[in-house]
This record gives C-alpha cells, sequence and structure tokens, in this order.
C-alpha cells in the first residue's frame, strides 16, 4: 500500500477495525459472531449482496427460484471437453449467510477419511477427523441426535425434514432390498447407508448461518456489517495485509485492519480477490496485468466440484412435490405450521456407497428428489417424475480458476475439468448401474411408469452410460480447494489458514479444503469457520 494519498489515509485512520472479514457466508458469518463474542475485539463484515429478505430463502423447497435473479452471482464454467462441450451453470449466492441461503439444506460432515487424508497426505497438521468433530459438535443443535457425534445446544439448528414424500421413503426402501444398509445417521459412525437426510432447517424453515450465528451478533457494538460492499482488492504494505478496498453505493472506499484481513468469499471468490490484489501465480497476473506482489502458483489451482449424473423416472400411482406444492393453500400451511411439501428440501433422502471392492470409503453419494430436476430444476418438466442424483464425491479431477480480467466486476474463468480423470467417468457409470438395479426393486417400481433418462433400451451398455453421464451431467454445488492448505509445496494456506507469504492474511472458507470431502459442503465450511475462530484467538484447540 506504499504511496498512498493523503484522502486514504485519512480514511484508514477513520475506518480501522482489529479484523476486516470479506463475504457474509457459510464462514463469514460463523467469524463474525465468534471473533466479537470478545467486545474487545472490533470486526467489519463486508457482504456484496444484500439483505437475505427473499420468501424463496425461507421456504426450503424454493431455492432454485433463487437461481439466474438477483440473489445469483450466476457463474459459468469454460466449455468442459468430456462433457460434450457443455458450459456448466454455477449458482452461488449474493446475500447474507452466502450459499447457506440458497442451498439444499442437507446436513452431512464428510467421511473420516477426508479429515485424516487433509493430516496425512497434506500436511494440514490439527485437521485429522478427531480434531474437527468437536467443532461439528460445538455448531450443532440436533433435534434427534446427540452424543457423541452431535451436539445439542449450538447455533446451528439440525432437524429431521418436516415433511418427506412418499416416493422418497419407496426409493430407500428399494435400496435396502438392492443391498445398501439402512442408516438413520450419515454424520456417526458409519457414512455408508441408505435413508433420510437431516436438514439446516429450523421449525420447517431454513437456518442459515446468519439466522444462526449473525442475528444473535447484530446487537454487539463491536460488530459493523456493510452490505452491498464489493471488496476489489486486499490493500498490502510491503507483504503485510493492512486492509481492504471495496464498493459501495458507487463509491470507493477503504477499511484498515489493524491486525488480520480474513477472506471468506469462497471457492470463487476468495481465489479472485487474491490475484486481483496481486497475490497469485505471476505469469498469469502479468498477463492480466496485475503488478504480482506474491508470488504464489497455487492460487486458483486444485479446483474440485462434486458431479452428479441425473436420472429420472416418469411415476404412475402417486403424485410429486411440483404436484403437491402448487395450491396457495400450501403456502398457508407453511407458513403457519411449517410443514407441508413446501417444507420439503426437494432432495429428501439419499445413499452412500462404493463404486466397487476395496474402497477405504464411499465414493458415491446418491440424492433422492420425489420431482423431474433437470437442469438445476429451472426446466419445467412434462409430467410427474422422481429424480436420483449419482454424485461423484471422491473426485480425481482437478481444475483451475483464472482471472478473466483485472476488473474485480468480470467473472472469473472457472474450469472444473469434469472427468478429465477416467476414473471419475468409471465410477459415476457405475453409480448409474447401482441406479438402475434399485429402480427395478418393488417398493419403488410398483410406482415407475417409465424411465424418462437416461433414454433408450432396457439393458443399457457402460458405453451408453457413459454417453449419459457426459450429456447430463451438472454441478452439485460443492466447489472447494482453489486456495488449499497443507504443508505441500502447492499450498496457498498452511494449517492456521495463514495466506503463504503474506502477513496479517488468512482464508477460511470451502477454498482451504485440499480435497473436497464426501458430502455436502456447508457443514465442514461452517466447521472449518468455528475452528478458525480459535485459531486467529490463539485459544487451544477443543477436544
Amino acid at each position: 500500500m506504499a504511496g498512498e494519498t493523503a484522502s486514504e489515509r485519512a480514511a484508514l485512520k477513520q475506518d480501522v477495525f482489529n479484523y476486516v472479514i470479506v463475504g457474509a457466508g457459510s464462514a463469514g458469518c460463523v467469524l463474525a459472531a465468534r471473533l466479537t463474542e470478545d467486545p474487545s475485539v472490533s470486526v467489519l463484515l463486508l457482504e456484496a449482496g444484500g439483505e437475505d429478505d427473499a420468501d424463496e430463502i425461507k421456504i426450503p423447497a424454493a431455492f432454485p427460484a433463487l437461481f439466474k435473479t438477483k440473489w445469483d452471482w450466476n457463474y459459468e464454467t469454460t466449455p468442459q471437453k468430456h462433457m460434450d462441450d457443455r458450459r456448466a451453470f454455477w449458482p452461488r449466492m449474493k446475500a447474507l449467510g452466502g450459499c447457506s441461503s440458497m442451498n439444499a439444506m442437507i446436513y452431512i460432515r464428510g467421511n473420516r477419511a477426508d479429515y485424516d487424508g487433509w493430516r496425512d497426505e497434506h500436511g494440514a497438521q490439527g485437521w485429522g477427523y478427531e480434531d474437527v468433530l468437536p467443532y461439528f459438535v460445538r455448531a450443532e443443535r440436533n433435534s434427534r441426535l446427540a452424543g457423541p457425534y452431535h451436539g445439542t445446544d449450538g447455533p446451528l439448528h439440525v432437524e429431521d425434514r418436516r415433511y418427506t414424500h412418499e416416493l422418497t421413503d419407496a426409493w430407500i426402501a428399494a435400496s435396502v432390498t438392492a443391498g445398501i444398509k439402512p442408516t438413520e445417521d450419515f454424520n456417526g459412525a458409519e457414512q455408508e447407508g441408505a435413508g433420510r437426510y437431516q436438514v439446516t432447517c429450523h421449525n420447517g424453515r431454513r437456518w442459515s448461518t446468519a439466522d444462526a450465528y449473525l442475528r444473535p451478533a447484530l446487537g454487539r457494538p463491536n460488530l459493523t456489517v456493510r452490505t452491498g460492499a464489493l471488496t476489489t482488492e486486499v490493500l498490502l504494505r510491503g507483504t503485510r495485509a493492512v486492509g481492504v478496498r471495496y464498493r459501495q453505493s458507487g463509491a470507493e472506499r477503504t477499511a484498515h485492519a489493524s491486525v488480520e484481513v480474513l477472506l471468506a468469499g469462497g471457492a470463487i471468490n476468495s481465489p479472485q480477490l487474491l490475484m486481483l490484489s496481486g497475490i497469485g501465480p505471476a505469469e498469469h497476473l502479468r498477463d492480466m496485468g496485475v503488478e504480482v506482489a506474491v508470488n504464489l502458483p497455487g492460487v486458483g489451482e486444485n479446483l474440485q466440484d462434486h458431479p452428479v449424473s441425473l436420472m429420472l423416472w416418469h411415476t404412475r400411482d402417486t403424485t410429486d412435490l411440483k404436484d403437491l406444492a402448487a395450491p396457495v393453500r400450501r403456502l398457508a400451511q407453511w407458513r403457519i405450521v411449517g410443514r407441508g411439501p413446501l417444507a420439503s428440501n426437494i432432495a429428501e433422502g439419499g445413499a452412500f456407497f462404493a463404486s466397487r471392492d476395496g474402497l477405504a470409503a464411499p465414493d458415491l453419494q446418491l440424492h433422492m428428489l420425489p420431482a423431474g430436476f433437470l437442469d438445476n430444476g429451472l426446466r419445467e418438466m412434462p409430467s410427474m417424475m422422481f429424480t436420483v442424483g449419482v454424485t461423484l464425491v471422491s473426485v480425481a479431477s482437478r481444475g483451475r480458476l483464472r482471472l478473466a480480467s483485472a476488473d474485480p466486476t468480470w467473472r472469473p474463468e472457472i474450469d472444473p475439468r469434469y472427468l478429465d480423470d477416467p476414473a471419475d467417468l468409471d465410477a459415476l457409470v457405475a453409480g448409474c448401474r447401482r441406479s438402475l438395479d434399485i429402480a427395478g426393486e418393488p417398493a419403488i417400481a410398483k410406482h415407475i411408469d417409465r424411465r424418462h433418462l437416461p433414454s433408450g433400451r432396457n439393458g443399457l451398455s457402460d458405453g451408453e452410460l457413459a454417453n449419459h453421464v457426459r450429456a447430463w451431467t451438472q454441478t452439485t454445488f460443492h466447489p472447494v480447494g482453489t486456495c488449499a492448505m497443507g504443508e505441500r509445496e502447492d499450498a496457498v494456506v498452511d494449517s492456521q489458514l495463514r495466506v503463504r507469504g503474506v502477513d496479517g492474511l488468512r482464508v477460511v472458507d470451502a477454498s482451504v479444503m485440499p480435497t473436497v470431502v464426501r458430502g455436502n459442503t456447508n457443514a465442514p465450511t461452517i466447521m472449518i469457520a468455528e475452528k478458525a475462530a480459535d485459531l486467529i484467538l490463539g485459544k487451544p484447540a477443543l477436544r
């Protein structure tokens, strides 16, 4: 920040906080709440979006209605050569609560092997399963499950969904008769099994991190929250972060951090902001016309996401969520008692299992939706259906994120390189095959009129299923890894989440995951922020 103007120096003196947090999403809200529990600590929380006041945010079944609206960053990938050169739409929430205000609310932590792998394979000391479990427990307020794996008095409400369609339970029963053991807890001693998902809801309403963490903290005099504030640069004095520059209400503003700047923008926005600030792969930054402050080649690398291949069946002698949720009386039912089809999170049930023998942990997750769901739920379906999303949760392919311009309002170039490793395609084909077997079991088969996707004859070959995967795979909304932590040469942050080569700067969000967890990523992101708050304040780790 050498060479700042006199007006900039004056602004810094007037707008000084101990910590500046960029992004009021799943991690940022947690950080703001936990850090300001100490009244001597001052925090500024900046959010590019607005208040989380849309009805569609609170209604669990309405989350796809937020896609491609003012609430959505509305990202898109580059053409994916292993998916028929299609571009994938990546929705990301632009409001308080971040993606916890837009996701399907499924509460999944991942597998023990994920966190032990972070520690053992990537050198992320202090992030093994036994290290992170206490932070999951601290965060959680579970309505049914308790210790040793679950918390009952944390800020994050987790409950059994207050509505479940009959097709979901029929599909779960079929999964069990097809050989997958039943489970009532995907987050306990074992992950493998089939059952209903628990959700981050409270009395049938979405419970985001804005609800759980931020709102209870808003009355604290040591917390300042500014919405509509797009952070455009981390300000550096030499190699120390001293604040940020941001745009709000048409004006450019500056905020100073006397202790640390904390980036919590997620796997897209955090690496983008680092690169805009001159922290990243030097050659790429020079190509973009960005002055290099710190050459950090790993920024934007290691991009991972869970690809999901969609399978759909037309139904008979039943309903689906679209049919049930349409009448106005359903809205009244949800508003008054928090029940009915609008309390569904759409992806109501699922399963975890291994695609082949010999794997140490499940690599596939199924999401069962008692409705037709294509094109991220944006496509109108012609009849009543149900959908099974075959999701690869142990991903071999690696992509990357790069700037498309030095202008911070430009969307970055996102290339997840879906199916780049052939092992990913093989596993998804195996998952589709297993799903076809489940669909043949009597409990669900009695509700099936005909298969919609994959199209074609019965007895599809592996090659035909592979073509289906290439044509009908999309995101599960779980990008991670672009600011990976650990001790390897390509790590962006260390095990304390401090950005390498820069003092006073940390990244605290899903981008620090060295590998994507086996399951939905919101609960792990909240855990990361819970643990990071203790690291930042120098508190002893929970045991």
